[in-house]
């Protein structure tokens, strides 16, 4: 959710009324001033946000290195559970006007290295065709298979962010090009208690056969990535 501000536009009409049947409306010239306000949206910025009033949100802390220490920072751990619960304990006690997650992700769409906007997103492990339902559909609610919500900073590239409790190795006809461990979580959460959301990435792997060893040697250059993305 971006800022928004008020403009007031204050405009003086001289306007003629006809009483005709309605005897509520004066038949004589009268000035009217009326004040309209104008809803502006304006375009996302960090620095529309107090430091002390955004939260970051991390799995871990190899994600963050010593880039934001300035900052209100959570480390979650891995998966939707450890996520959903870490970041509504924060929202409990720290009472957080924006949240920004920011972690690695695997990709077969964008090269490794680069960092990707998500606001949409899917719960890859969402299964219950058994009972007659769609693939990655909640059964009995009406949130859409793609649930969306979060900032777009442009103008950085935009992902489709599957989430479920497994490491991706095998990324291929799936509605998602991004895939992580905590971000659908964290966004619904976000989204529950109305506070504006930024999903940034870290493309880390391939999302592929070697993911696993590709995670592991570019984790390390995540949290400099992020930092640029936001503050330089």
């Amino acid at each position: 959710m971006a800022e928004w501000s008020n403009a007031a536009v204050l405009k003086t009409v001289d306007c003629n009324r006809s009483g005709g049947s309605n005897p509520s409306f004066s038949a004589k010239p009268m000035k009217v001033s009326s004040v309209f306000f104008i809803l502006l949206k304006m375009d996302f910025k960090i620095s529309n946000y107090s430091k002390d009033k955004i939260l970051f949100v991390f799995a871990l802390e190899s994600e963050a290195g010593n880039f934001f220490n300035d900052y209100q920072v959570i480390f979650t751990g891995i998966g939707k559970i450890n996520a959903t619960l870490a970041v509504t304990q924060a929202i409990e006690k720290l009472k957080p006007e924006l949240i920004i997650n920011l972690g690695t992700a695997g990709s077969n769409v964008f090269s490794k290295y680069s960092i990707i906007n998500c606001s949409q997103f899917i719960q890859r492990d969402m299964d219950v065709r058994g009972l007659g339902f769609e693939l990655y559909k909640t059964p009995l609610n009406n949130v859409p298979i793609i649930f969306e919500y979060g900032e777009k900073l442009a103008p950085i590239q935009h992902g489709i962010c599957g989430t479920g409790d497994s490491f991706e190795t095998k990324l291929n006809d799936k509605p998602y090009n991004v895939v992580d461990m905590e971000a659908y979580s964290l966004a619904f959460v976000a989204k529950t208690y109305n506070i504006p959301f930024l999903c940034l990435k870290f493309i880390s792997d391939g999302a592929d056969d070697s993911a696993a060893e590709n995670w592991k040697e570019n984790i390390v250059h995540s949290a400099e990535a992020f930092y640029n993305t936001l503050f330089s």
